[in-house]
């Protein structure tokens, strides 16, 4: 039977030659039992028709024709081996489930458990039914008002119920379950091949998807990315095997699964890492009203890197790292690699300083031993912690945010159009001057910019020894971290890992990751420096030498010291006294005229240069370089080498030492491993056959005859539920009364930020000028303002106006008095 079905339509527009189209859809029964729909295109083109065939769509499907009632069924044509026969038997219900679930996706159809009867005799009854059973339930809809109870737009959903009879009956005697009644035709056609990948049941984030979701989420990489990854990795939309919408649901239903757990979650994760790991650290506070207040942890290579590397700590708060606002507190150091190393870690509540005693003393609980130098930003609960806590700590401010603050608060003018910065800069950014000269440029500097009465700059001028080199040179290692850039190159290191919507679960995830990425550039860094040898610029002994003991990047900074020491450097006078030689060296690259002392002593090799760069940053200076060459040294003095930048500083340690978290299943982090395993291998055996295609098939092949052995598995032990999936990812499987609850969402120091006034966004457009060509008035020439707002400009008009219609009252000649109002052209 065919059945067409058409309309004409005439077009009218500039294509005049086309005169109007006729389409006829046609349903073609093929004689293998699949059925085409198909399309057949007319057009009238100048008087002649010209017809198109497309075939739209391809069903699958036996197609049945009742010869009495005229009713049209369907019956797949799949294969006999997985149809459900009567008297079939399984062992479960979820083995016959599996079964017919099977069987309905290779037909192009979907099933759904439906009644369950329990009988007297007949034991439990269990129907499966098509997905298509039974009808939708209709509810009234008002065109007027499309809002549900709670305001919100109503979703017009379509439904695929259209009455299909097709099921199975299933009988449950004795554990047994036996199928006892089949009824194969459907109502319907089914789904071709190409487009079962749509249908719900087909779609499954099974354990390789929540795998790769996990690995992903790790490193800040969100689920519809992750499913454009797998899509790529796997060849097309089709072999993913879900949707999109099912990978955000999984990362929803994971968070609704944390839900009001998280603090719990988090503090129970780090405590069995404490109880597993060796020399773990974890501390956390309560609030009084039952919210997480602080967490901190520090993990065995922290501490050994803080006992190498602790003698300068910074640390700053950093922001948008969790949804509940809780501030991310990381200590940074220096490692022997000049990178920056992070010596523990906290997340805070607050911003208070009570919140920051609280950190300072754990800190110190922890390791032991205070850091001589600690570097923060000018927050005040900051300074007042470190003040009660630390007290034999030297403090120090950050330069860089004191420094940023000169534009804002001196004027963008005075200092975009005069030399009162590159002046500052010079005293305030150098370590070669004293404090006495530093003191006598700052007076002459604001003496000359009339600037001797401005408040903010006597404020910083009153904390100048906290913050301005000059007045710490004398201090040990005070060169390494003068400002927090580090801490802040470090926040932004972490925020490339977190997100302001994750969980306190999957930040400390973010964290681990962040760690390893740390750690595996410091293993890089150690393997660059052992297996590679650098390029020695000349015949020096103690070129080689300090290539062999310091690591690459602190020897690359001795050699231009050495370099320098060569090239630059020159002896004025030297005097002997007592075993005691005194030099005066002339340093062409210094701007100073002074001459740099540098005393030696060879009997036991003690060195000293006022430059002072041992003290500030560990390492000799080219003056004292320059005097052990003309000393004719052939060993590196010993004394002057700080284990700190030397290649052995610190032992190689596992990138993220693994342990399996009390309540998780111990078996799952096994079957991991195995995958993990598998996966290895599997590559191995690609990347070897890749270029062998007969090999490769066979081992295809062998492949494939698996898969049987695997579908029988899956129906004797299903897979794990997504709640028993969550549990062992999360390690918290029962979930009893909330010990800990989530923070209240805040606002903190950091994050929002404030509005500006009209005046700071002017001012900050200015200062991102800098450098550039200011724009000058075209009346007045001056910087800082246009013709249009010039105030002489202004006047000018005035006094031309005034003139203009004086001279038009005097004369006989009629003016248009709009004429005489006209901006006059100034010369």
């Amino acid at each position: 039977m065919n059945l067409s079905i058409g309309f004409s339509s005439c077009l009218f527009g500039r294509f005049k030659p086309l005169v109007g189209f006729w389409i006829g859809i046609e349903f073609i029964p093929v004689i293998n039992g699949d059925y085409g729909r198909s399309m057949w295109l007319f057009v009238v083109y100048d008087e002649v028709v010209v017809s198109y065939y497309v075939e739209t769509y391809k069903g699958v499907g036996v197609r049945l024709v009742s010869p009495i009632s005229g009713k049209v069924s369907y019956i797949p044509s799949a294969n006999s081996s997985i149809k459900p026969v009567v008297g079939m038997k399984f062992n479960s219900i979820e083995e016959a489930f599996t079964f017919y679930k099977a069987y309905a996706l290779s037909s192009g159809f979907t099933i759904r458990k439906h009644t369950e009867y329990i009988g007297k005799t007949k034991g439990v009854l269990r129907y499966f039914v098509c997905s298509k059973q039974g009808f939708k339930k209709r509810r009234a809809f008002n065109s007027l008002n499309d809002k549900n109870k709670k305001g919100k737009q109503m979703r017009r959903k379509p439904s695929s119920r259209i009455g299909c009879d097709a099921h199975v009956k299933l009988r449950v005697l004795d554990g047994k379950c036996e199928i006892y009644y089949f009824k194969e035709q459907h109502n319907h056609f089914f789904v071709h091949k190409e487009d079962v990948m749509f249908l719900p049941a087909a779609r499954r984030v099974d354990h390789v998807k929540e795998s790769a979701i996990q690995a992903l989420a790790a490193i800040n990489i969100g689920p519809v990315r992750a499913f454009n990854i797998l899509k790529s990795l796997m060849g097309g939309y089709a072999e993913v095997g879900a949707t999109k919408a099912d990978f955000k649901n999984y990362k929803r239903d994971l968070n609704k699964y944390i839900g009001e757990y998280d603090a719990d979650m988090i503090v129970q994760l780090i405590l069995n890492k404490k109880k597993h790991l060796p020399n773990f650290t974890c501390e956390y506070t309560v609030k009084e009203d039952g919210t997480l207040g602080g967490l901190f942890w520090a993990d065995d290579v922290s501490k050994t890197n803080y006992m190498m590397f602790g003698d300068v700590v910074g640390f700053d708060a950093t922001y948008r790292s969790n949804k509940y606002d809780m501030v991310f507190v990381p200590f940074t150091g220096i490692d022997n690699h000049n990178r920056n190393v992070t010596l523990g870690a906290a997340i805070l509540g607050s911003e208070t300083a009570d919140a920051y005693r609280w950190l300072l003393r754990t800190y110190i609980n922890t390791f032991g031993i205070p850091p001589q130098v600690i570097v923060t930003d000018q927050d005040a609960a900051m300074k007042r912690a470190i003040l009660d806590v630390l007290p034999n700590s030297r403090h120090r401010l950050c330069m860089w945010h004191i420094w940023d603050k000169v534009t804002a608060k001196v004027g963008s003018v005075l200092c975009n159009t005069t030399d009162f910065k590159k002046r500052m800069a010079d005293i305030v950014w150098t370590d070669s001057i004293t404090p006495d000269e530093f003191e006598k440029q700052w007076d002459i500097i604001l003496s000359d910019f009339g600037l001797s009465n401005h408040s903010w700059l006597h404020e910083i001028y009153g904390l100048r020894k906290d913050w301005i080199p000059a007045y710490y040179q004398d201090e040990k290692l005070s060169g390494l971290m003068r400002t927090t850039s580090r801490c802040e190159s470090e926040n932004h290191f972490f925020n490339q890992f977190c997100n302001p919507t994750s969980t306190l679960v999957e930040f400390y995830g973010h964290f681990e990751s962040a760690m390893e990425a740390q750690r595996y550039e410091h293993r890089k860094n150690d393997h660059d420096t052992r297996y590679t040898e650098p390029e020695l610029w000349s015949a020096f002994i103690l070129e080689k030498q300090a290539a062999q003991i310091f690591t690459r990047t602190i020897f690359l900074d001795q050699q231009l010291e050495i370099d320098d020491a060569l090239n630059n450097c020159l002896s004025i006078s030297v005097v002997h006294l007592n075993g005691v030689s005194n030099y005066e060296i002339k340093d062409f690259l210094q701007p100073c005229s002074e001459y740099f002392k540098v005393m030696i002593r060879i009997e036991d090799m003690t060195l000293s240069c006022s430059c002072n760069r041992f003290d500030q940053f560990g390492l000799i200076c080219r003056h004292i370089f320059y005097v052990l060459r003309v000393s004719d040294v052939k060993e590196y003095p010993k004394k002057y080498v700080l284990r700190r930048w030397t290649r052995d500083a610190v032992p190689n340690s596992s990138l993220r030492p693994e342990f399996i978290p009390e309540g998780c299943d111990k078996n799952w982090y096994e079957v991991e491993a195995i995958v993990r395993d598998i996966k290895a291998t599997n590559d191995y055996i690609i990347n070897r056959l890749v270029t062998n295609k007969e090999e490769l098939s066979g081992y295809c092949d062998y492949l494939k005859s698996y898969k049987s052995k695997a579908d029988e598995v899956e129906m004797v032990a299903p897979p794990l539920s997504r709640k028993a999936r969550f549990a062992s990812i999360t390690g918290m499987e029962e979930k009893n009364e909330v010990k800990i609850r989530v923070p209240i969402k805040q606002r903190t120091k950091g994050r929002p930020k404030r509005l500006k006034s009209a005046r700071e966004i002017a001012i900050s457009q200015a200062v991102s000028l800098a450098g550039k060509k200011l724009r000058k008035c075209g009346f007045c020439k001056e910087p800082g303002h246009t013709q249009r707002t010039c105030g002489l400009y202004i006047q000018s008009i005035k006094r031309s106006s005034s003139s203009s219609t004086g001279q038009a009252s005097s004369s006989s000649a009629a003016v248009d008095p709009i004429v005489s109002a006209v901006d006059p052209i100034v010369p």
